[in-house]
């Protein structure tokens, strides 16, 4: 798995598991909800880390939580 698809995966699982949409998720996090969207619809395949950082903010989590996951813990190297 790549970063970019790990990325969208947190965040799909982060809103199912906090039971709100993405347009919530950018009202939590003082974002434009296209930041978000652009994220999971592949227009934003590279996030910058504070865009990551408001999420984890607007969701009340560290930016720790967001990335200790099986998922993260496992990706391929990016430089091969």
């Amino acid at each position: 798995m790549d970063t970019y698809t790990a990325t969208k995966n947190r965040i799909l699982q982060l809103c199912g598991q906090h039971n709100i949409t993405i347009n919530r998720l950018a009202t939590l996090s003082a974002l434009p909800p296209s930041s978000i969207k652009n994220i999971l619809y592949g227009k934003s395949t590279n996030p910058k880390l504070i865009t990551i950082k408001m999420i984890c903010d607007g969701l009340g989590i560290t930016l720790c939580d967001f990335f200790n996951t099986e998922e993260f813990n496992n990706l391929e190297p990016e430089i091969k």
